[in-house]
């Protein structure tokens, strides 16, 4: 079986391995390693390696247990066979297309990772503006359906994810700023259609680009606009947005400081608050403004710094430990804005609605949940460092405040996941919730530090910065496996390694591994068993960049770097 880099992924059937050895049928999975006796409520043993092989080193190529790995590539293979043949199991060719069509669909699906992964296609160029460059931005980019798309020293580029080859390139102007796009792999980088800023002053315009790669005709922004609005960025959803400090300016009389060395001290108090519009690309139009209003801060939340400043008019960044009350960012992303300043920290959706925590705020984050919802977290100001959470329904309307910190999975099957967990830290319980705040079941964890890295086939994944590995029952919270990355692979030698990134074929979970040191591998589990499918740790095959990430793609998994774009597959 072989699979060509220009056939959209498409396998073709060679009744062989890729060893060239007759395909065998799969050796029958191991029956040690899994977790039995545990109950729901007790936190398994995570210093034992669960379900890997038996050690001795890797297999040989023509193992039955390394010809296991293939099966599903080779099961593709035999279904175009039965369809010739007109045996029954072209219905499992439908259903195979049918889940390969619904992993595309998800975040963090990969069509196949069930065998060692290679380089299929590489593209090289700057990924990123060049005022991206200058800000230490670089990489940021959109999956504009089938392509990845970026902007360029050419304009704004559309690589195809599954072949690479360049499927249009849109020239920009002067100063050209285009969004929504995600940085690093944590954003969410999936939209429907980019909006791109271009020119200065009089003669800034906007337009939009949709997958075809067509753009709009091109609209000059109202020059007054920023003076009445802010300065202009490109939104989700087709929007410009624009942003700015209203009313009057409070005199400074807390006496709260940011010295340039040492710690902030005192409280600011009084502060502006913040007006946020979105205007119709296309028209103008408005189609909504919301007030962020001002609360009291900490002086460290509200001391000047590289904060991905609002206004991009120019390269400068402020620096310097001294105190910033007018100063605020963004992080945009295709169905919802993240602001940041003194005086708040908060969410608003694409549709304009305003996600606050109540009281004091904190460091705030906020993620949309795959059911239209969303969850924001806080560290409360206090000494102890815990989390409160709070799940927000689409329409913004506040749900449920739950106490620790409330995750999605990072990667899903399910269109539809539902599925959130919360953890609370020094340890003691994980929780399960429904996106209408219905709490689920409760268990007890030896690590209260829990992130939620997949729900994949009935099963709940977590993993631990100690690099603790578990699966658990969706339906319960029962314990079905335990995995490490100490001791379960056989090139893997870092004693201080945790997973950091997770997607899945709906069967298989691919895990991407760091060291203390910085080094990567990836390693595939079977999400049934929690058993090792395949160990990519001494394959050499990531760039071992800081600065590189990986991201799916229209069912493809990219790694993505300033310098360029491979695909792995």
């Amino acid at each position: 079986m072989a699979r060509h880099a220009d056939d959209d992924d498409a396998v073709v059937f060679d009744l062989v391995d890729d060893e060239g050895h007759r395909a065998t049928s799969p050796a029958p999975p191991s029956a040690e390693g899994g977790s039995e006796g545990e109950r729901p409520g007790e936190a398994p043993d995570e210093s034992a390696a669960g379900g890997g092989p038996a050690p001795g080193g890797p297999r040989p190529a023509g193992d039955p247990a390394r010809t296991a790995v293939r099966r599903r590539r080779t099961l593709v293979g035999v279904v175009v066979v039965a369809a010739v043949l007109g045996t029954g199991l072209v219905v499992d060719g439908v259903r195979d297309a049918a889940r390969a069509a619904q992993i595309r669909s998800v975040r963090g699906g990969v069509v196949d990772v069930s065998a060692p992964l290679d380089e299929v296609w590489a593209w090289t160029g700057a990924v990123g503006s060049r005022r991206a460059f200058v800000q230490g931005e670089g990489n940021q980019v959109a999956a504009l359906g089938p392509y990845l798309a970026f902007e360029t020293g050419d304009g704004l580029l559309a690589l195809r994810a599954a072949t690479g080859e360049e499927g249009w390139t849109v020239p920009l102007g002067d100063d050209p700023d285009c969004g929504p796009t995600g940085y690093l792999g944590w954003s969410e980088v999936a939209t429907d259609v980019l909006v791109c800023l271009q020119g200065s002053g009089a003669e800034r315009e906007a337009f939009t680009v949709g997958p075809d790669g067509v753009p709009s005709e091109p609209r000059t922004l109202d020059a007054g606009d920023e003076q009445r609005y802010g300065y202009a960025r490109p939104g989700p959803e087709g929007t410009v947005l624009r942003a700015r400090r209203i009313g009057p300016e409070p005199a400074d009389g807390s006496g709260a400081q940011c010295p340039d060395e040492g710690e902030c001290s005192g409280t600011v108090a009084a502060g502006r608050d913040l007006l946020l519009r979105a205007e119709d690309a296309l028209t103008g139009a408005e189609r909504w403004s919301v007030v962020i209003p001002f609360r009291a801060m900490a002086a460290e939340g509200c001391r000047a710094g590289p904060h991905l400043p609002w206004d991009r008019a120019d390269d400068i960044v402020r620096s310097g430990e001294h105190l910033d009350p007018e100063g605020f960012g963004a992080r945009i992303e295709p169905g919802l804005v993240q602001v940041w300043g003194c005086g708040f920290r908060a969410g608003v959706t694409a549709d304009g609605a305003l996600l606050m925590m109540e009281g004091v705020p904190g460091f705030a984050s906020v993620a949309g949940l795959d059911t239209g919802g969303y969850v924001a977290q806080t560290i409360a100001q206090r000494y102890d460092g815990r989390m409160d959470s709070a799940l927000y329904s689409p329409d913004g309307e506040a749900v449920r405040k739950v106490a620790g910190t409330l995750n999605r999975p990072q990667t899903t099957d399910d269109p539809g996941a539902a599925t959130l967990l919360s953890t609370e830290p020094p340890g003691g319980r994980l929780r399960s919730y429904a996106a209408d705040g219905t709490e689920r079941w409760d268990v007890a964890v030896r690590d209260g530090t829990a992130q939620f890295l997949a729900q994949v086939d009935r099963t709940v994944v977590t993993t631990t910065w100690a690099g603790g590995v578990r699966g658990l029952d969706l339906d319960s919270g029962a314990a079905r496996w335990t995995w490490r990355t100490q001791g379960s692979l056989y090139d893997w030698s870092y004693e201080s390694s945790y997973v950091s990134q997770a997607f899945t074929d709906g069967q298989s979970l691919l895990m991407l591994l760091e060291s203390g040191s910085g080094d990567q591998g990836l390693v595939s589990l079977d999400v049934a068993s929690g058993e090792l499918v395949w160990d990519g740790t001494s394959s050499h095959l990531l760039t071992q960049k800081p600065d590189t990430m990986l991201l799916a793609v229209d069912g493809n998994l990219l790694e993505v770097s300033q310098t360029g774009v491979r695909r792995l597959g």
